[in-house]
């Protein structure tokens, strides 16, 4: 039997196929690659819808532990309301994200990405708040979350400021198809 050599593979990229050289592509794996127990099955739910639905719940007030909105939400509470309303099933504590999902760089950050933060001391370094990603244009990533401060409820922030020195990560429960890169 007489085999051919193998192709010859470099790391050049041939730029004559190259439509739009400003465009920047950056490979993401899918969430399915995930073990079972670090996979949130998102099904055929659109993060644009669960943005949509997480802002229409603005003014809702704050309430620890709870995850009803004729009471209030906590950040958590919040996230599961939101999640359980398309069907997804998430975890109901904020630390309990920590594992899940695909990290994602802040400058690849879209709408419907979840947002974690330290508790209020932000010298301990383990999640204990969170929110979920609104808009991220320009450098300006707004997020929505509960929030037990000021504003005492559900809100849109801003990352700069003061959640700055609190932010972890952020984490991709949905399937990459659903992005682009900004």
């Amino acid at each position: 039997m007489i085999f051919d050599e193998p192709p010859l593979i470099t790391n050049e990229i041939d730029s004559s196929n190259i439509i739009d050289t400003s465009i920047t592509m950056v490979a993401l794996p899918d969430a399915i690659i995930y073990k079972e127990e670090q996979e949130i099955k998102t099904g055929s739910a659109i993060p644009d819808s669960l943005v949509a639905f997480g802002k229409s719940l603005v003014g809702t007030p704050y309430l620890y532990a709870s995850s009803d909105p004729a009471k209030g939400f906590d950040c958590s509470g919040f996230i599961t309301y939101v999640f359980n309303h398309f069907g997804i099933a998430v975890p109901r504590s904020s630390a309990d994200f920590t594992d899940m999902g695909i990290e994602i760089p802040t400058d690849f950050v879209s709408p419907g990405d979840l947002i974690l933060f330290t508790g209020t001391d932000s010298t301990v370094r383990i999640v204990g708040h969170m929110g979920i990603v609104e808009s991220n244009e320009r450098g300006n990533l707004l997020f929505l979350h509960s929030t037990s401060g000021k504003a005492y409820g559900v809100v849109i922030s801003p990352l700069k400021g003061y959640y700055e020195a609190r932010f972890v990560k952020v984490i991709r429960v949905f399937p990459q198809t659903y992005f682009t890169t900004p």
